[in-house]
């Protein structure tokens, strides 16, 4: 197994056919934005102000109208609203959890939905954002996996669930003010652990955190933002070179055998290649370890062998233990282990020196734990021919 292997998804991805009309400006990166202003009339000379004046009202203040934009004259925005629109994903519906959790359904270009979590808690306010529409890694314990891949989601519907979260929480400041000075946030952090692989869809990702992270806008910490990867091995390194965000890593057994079985994307990089690739992650310390996610599957991969494996495994990596209790979703072919079980697992981990928090299960009887999240409309298997359609092509 080596770690140059080509990245292939194996299945069909339709690009969405672009559509006629203004440009949407929500995702596009700085140094691309300021070319599109160009190219439509804004003199390269003001581009750069000009650039930095609408990223503000976009980002930081969640301005979606042209007209509001006061510090720009009446004559640019009249230009503006011509040729751009700022354009977010549609919140579909909301389902709010007995623990305060909120669970949106977004639709996306093309018809397509998707799946959006906020967790609340009294330290912060954690929202669970989606990569894909769909997932390809078919892993036996997610709900997610068993729905087909459709396409990677675009920087602007990544970001834009972001934004969209932040209008719910009425959490943009006034313009002229910063979002701090209205107190503690109740989004103040991001993990990509929704539904999809992140790192199949690295440049959209990559572009939407850069967006997230830009101290004139959204303005959120590098270390408060999470991406999860089952195991990409090539992208790994990039992730903390182009994005410098904490990683986290769906490890979930201690055998190629079980990992096989239950992480299918082990077959092509091992639990040996993933192992080789965190321990030269660029940003690995003490004071930036890599959390390893299990979840804990009854009589699978929770005894104490499994146990005593895993702390050997990582031996030598900056790490903590994310135990999961699994999830049980509608026709899942897995248990949850026993609650003394998780705590035996839990107990060998922490004696080794690990970190092993066990995760309180968030949002379950609105199916938005981890692992749960399927979007209704996608719940069909679609042809290729169904797919091509729905893209225009």
């Amino acid at each position: 197994m080596t770690n140059s292997a080509p990245i292939t998804q194996d299945v069909l991805t339709i690009p969405r056919k672009l559509p006629e009309g203004p440009t949407n400006l929500v995702g596009l990166t700085r140094a691309r934005l300021r070319e599109v202003l160009i190219e439509n009339g804004t003199p390269e000379k003001q581009a750069k102000m000009r650039v930095n004046q609408i990223w503000q009202w976009i980002y930081q203040w969640g301005v979606r109208d042209f007209a509001q934009m006061t510090n720009l004259s009446k004559a640019y925005r009249a230009e503006l609203a011509e040729k751009f629109v700022i354009a977010i994903p549609e919140m579909v519906s909301r389902q709010i959890s007995a623990d305060g959790t909120r669970k949106y359904l977004v639709r996306i270009a093309g018809g397509h939905e998707v799946e959006v979590v906020y967790i609340p808690e009294t330290d912060r306010g954690t929202l669970c954002i989606s990569s894909q529409v769909g997932c390809t890694l078919t892993c036996s314990f997610c709900h997610t996996g068993t729905q087909k891949l459709v396409r990677n989601l675009t920087a602007g519907e990544i970001i834009g669930q972001v934004m969209m979260a932040r209008d719910d929480l009425n959490e943009w400041p006034e313009p002229g003010k910063g979002t701090d000075e209205n107190g503690p946030r109740l989004l103040s952090n991001i993990v990509l652990m929704g539904m999809g692989e992140p790192l199949y869809n690295f440049e959209n990702v990559r572009d939407a955190m850069n967006i997230a992270m830009d101290g004139e806008g959204i303005s959120l910490s590098r270390r408060r933002i999470t991406l999860s990867t089952s195991g990409v091995v090539p992208e790994i390194a990039k992730t903390a070179q182009e994005i410098g965000c904490m990683l986290a890593v769906s490890f979930h057994a201690t055998t190629d055998e079980t990992r096989d079985k239950l992480v299918p994307i082990n077959k092509r990089w091992n639990i040996a290649a993933l192992l080789d690739a965190l321990r030269a992650y660029p940003k690995l310390s003490n004071s930036e370890r890599i959390t390893f996610e299990y979840v804990m599957l009854k009589d699978v991969n929770d005894s104490d062998e499994d146990a005593r494996r895993l702390v050997q495994l990582i031996k030598g990596i900056p790490a903590k233990i994310n135990l999961i209790p699994f999830n049980e979703w509608p026709g899942s072919p897995h248990e949850r282990s026993d609650w003394d079980r998780i705590q035996k697992f839990a107990d060998i981990i922490y004696k080794a020196g690990y970190a092993s928090p066990i995760r309180t299960p968030r949002g379950e009887d609105i199916m938005a734990a981890c692992g749960q999240l399927k979007s209704a409309t996608e719940r069909a298997r679609k042809s290729r021919k169904e797919i091509q359609a729905e893209a225009g092509l």
